[in-house]
């Protein structure tokens, strides 16, 4: 059939027609939705969502600690959930309740406060007592506690299990296992202070608690769960008594005991002692009427004020008792006393943080008779020092129960978000000794501004083109400088170097020092310095770039390719420099590394005199000193990026360079020794850390991968 236009025409308007009738259906169905979502959005400002959630999840009830709600519990329940002994944190406690709030912090559930009692109105706990009610009351008011326990990542059951003596074991294991999100311990959290019966060594609080985790004070190495359970201290309400200050007050005393009841071997060892260094130690014990507030020499009954006392001694003894946690530790903390741990296999109150060889001595029970020795080994300025940290530990970790509590807690979440965990300079120095970081970036460092590279040369053109010419193609290079660090000839004219796209200029010293590759010339514009010989030419584009980036996350360290360690040599008691291929680094080579040129600056000008001397005139270690120039103002170890190990450094083995011979080896031990000897410390912090890029290992294709050309053993 053939259709004529005006046919066509016809067909056309009976089709536009239908569509129009369509058209108008559609249009009110989308108004009519239109209408319902205004209003639906509309009425949302009415909506009291929070008032929902309230209903849901109330926070605990702290105020009806006197009269709480009783709740019965049946004492024939069976309950056969025994404390697994191999728990760990790998393995007991569920790390995917963790997270559900979004933030990168634990969430800590407290159960309601109730009072649980058996068939006979026998209580499981009788009342709570003022140190519990304050540990719950912090974890309540701090920034971990939630209200919800299907977000908690940890719960906290309201039973007062600090003192074993004080609790029906039995009744409060069958409370516990009936909590509504026990689930076999998991995730459960118990403190507790004093456990076990006397005598016991290995005191374990004695309840069914599956895999809960313990936070408790007492522990022994034969009972502690390591990174599972927590040791705390023994909390003593007195201690605050014996709070000093200041430490600078004359002292009494050398060495005070103020333990009771302590075990009669130590006590003749005491005696003993005592005879043989003049009565330089108080030794006390019970006065005839008993009070824990007063205290008697052993021998002539002189009566003294407790805890006060302790502030006229500047060392303090801790033993073991009948059993292992004592509350003299932390009385004698609080005056600033320094500890003397006379406890085999104790394990120490937060171990997991504190360095206790800061701030406390360490006997074996059998070495005993060496007490007097090891004191007086310490100099004044040392036991300064430690009296110091003993004051900074007790009042940022033991001072109450609030902090104890959260510093467990802080305990758990540097475990559960390991990358956001504390460092060892911010848990145990004061203030005064924390080395910041001198460069003030905010975060990371700007790309765009890219890096500078410094290229210390004496004759080798060659090398020092092919270098050039590598460097050119490394995208964030904005300028070569060529040091030319020979005197007797001239560099070639820069018609001879390789024509880059890259700006380049090049300095002639006055004199040949390896000192001249630190010096801040003006032709550095850039914050990135990237410190290379003229003979690393095995790196590639990718390798430098990734480099770069690496520093650009850390400024104030030393980033870069070689790494090297150093040792403490026991044959020869001094520092060792090794080069072998091991695991822990805590130097990179300025042969090829990454520097903010602040350091140049301090080189140049701060770093004593008597090493860069040595440096120039010996030609050797200039790296090494500039390692531990970094170390000693940041406290923080230099970062290693690729594997790649194929370097021609002076201390590879290679039989065509001089510097491989076993003398220069010799010499870079001494130059170790010698610099931590005019630094007055080792300042150089050991590390088993490498940056790679992602995916650099994985079978991806090369255009998933920004870094495809990254070197390999």
């Amino acid at each position: 059939m053939v259709i004529y236009p005006k046919d066509r025409a016809f067909v056309g308007n009976i089709s536009i027609n239908i569509l129009s009738t369509s058209q108008k259906k559609y249009k009110n169905f989308f108004l009519a939705i239109l209408l319902i979502s205004a209003l639906i959005v509309g009425s949302l400002p009415f909506i009291n969502f929070s008032s929902i959630e309230s209903k849901k999840f109330h926070k605990i009830k702290l105020d009806i600690v006197n009269h709480p709600p009783i709740v019965n519990v049946k004492r024939s329940a069976n309950v056969e959930n025994p404390r697994n002994a191999e728990c760990t944190h790998w393995d007991c406690f569920n790390i995917y309740h963790c997270g559900h709030t979004g933030h990168d912090r634990i969430t800590v559930y407290v159960y309601p406060l109730e009072k649980y009692v058996d068939e006979n109105g026998v209580p499981a706990v009788e009342s709570v007592s003022n140190e519990y009610y304050s540990l719950v009351k912090s974890i309540v008011e701090s920034k971990y506690y939630t209200a919800n326990p299907e977000e908690a990542c940890l719960f906290v059951p309201f039973l007062d299990t600090l003192n074993e003596d004080r609790i029906d074991l039995n009744l409060t294991s069958v409370v516990l296992n009936q909590l509504p999100s026990w689930s076999n311990g998991e995730n459960h959290i118990i403190f507790n202070m004093i456990s076990g019966k006397a005598p016991n060594f290995y005191p374990v609080l004695d309840l069914q608690l599956g895999s809960a985790m313990i936070a408790g004070a007492g522990f022994h190495t034969h009972s502690f769960r390591p990174k599972f359970d927590i040791a705390i201290p023994v909390f003593s309400p007195i201690a605050k008594l014996a709070q000093v200050d200041k430490i600078d007050h004359p002292r009494t005393w050398k060495l005070v005991s103020s333990q009771l009841n302590i075990d009669p071997y130590f006590l003749d060892e005491l005696n003993i002692l005592n005879k043989h260094h003049h009565g330089e130690i108080l030794i006390m014990d019970h006065c005839k009427v008993r009070s824990y507030t007063s205290r008697c020499q052993v021998v002539s009954m002189t009566k003294f004020e407790y805890p006060k006392v302790l502030k006229n001694s500047t060392f303090c003894l801790v033993f073991r008792g009948q059993k292992m946690g004592q509350f003299v530790l932390l009385e004698a903390m609080a005056a600033s006393c320094i500890p003397v741990i006379i406890m085999d296999g104790y394990v120490m109150p937060f171990h997991d943080v504190i360095d206790w060889n800061r701030i406390a001595i360490f006997i074996m029970e059998s070495h005993m008779s060496t007490l007097i020795d090891v004191i007086d080994e310490l100099s004044n300025k040392k036991i300064m020092e430690m009296q110091k940290s003993v004051m900074f530990v007790y009042e940022k970790y033991f001072s109450s129960m609030e902090k104890i509590a959260l510093t467990t807690l802080d305990i758990v979440q540097d475990r559960v978000y390991r990358h956001k965990g504390r460092t060892y300079d911010e848990l145990n120095l004061l203030p005064s000794e924390i080395n910041y970081n001198p460069l003030y970036f905010p975060i990371t460092a700007s790309r765009s501004m890219g890096f500078t590279a410094v290229i210390l040369t004496y004759d080798r053109v060659q090398s020092l083109y092919t270098l050039i010419e590598r460097l050119a193609k490394v995208p964030s290079l904005m300028k070569i400088v060529v040091v030319w660090n020979n005197q007797k000839k001239d560099p070639p004219s820069m018609s001879q170097f390789p024509k880059i796209s890259k700006a380049m200029n090049i300095i002639k010293t006055k004199a040949n020092k390896l000192s001249n590759r630190f010096y801040p010339y003006r032709e550095i514009e850039t914050e990135a310095i990237l410190h290379i010989d003229d003979d690393i030419v095995m790196l590639t584009s990718d390798e430098i770039e990734f480099a770069f980036e690496v520093w650009r996350e850390f400024p104030d360290r030393i980033v870069g390719f070689p790494s090297r360690t150093h040792l403490w040599d026991n044959v020869t008691n001094s520092w060792k420099y090794e080069s072998e291929w091991l695991n822990e680094i805590s130097m990179v080579l300025t042969g090829a590394a990454f520097l903010h040129k602040y350091w140049s600056y301090l080189y140049t000008v701060t770093l004593p005199s008597n090493i860069k001397d040595w440096v120039d005139d010996n030609m050797n270690c200039e790296d090494i000193a500039m390692n531990f120039l970094v170390a000693n103002t940041t406290n923080k170890p230099p970062i290693k990026v690729t594997p790649r190990k194929k370097f021609k450094c002076p201390e590879c083995v290679n039989n065509e360079m001089l510097s491989a011979d076993i003398g220069h080896m010799v010499a870079r031990s001494q130059c170790v020794d010698r610099f931590t000897k005019i630094f007055g410390r080792m300042p150089l912090k050991s590390v088993e850390f490498r940056a790679d890029p992602v995916l650099f290992k994985d079978v991806f294709l090369e255009k998933l991968k920004r870094f495809n050309n990254i070197g390999s053993l």
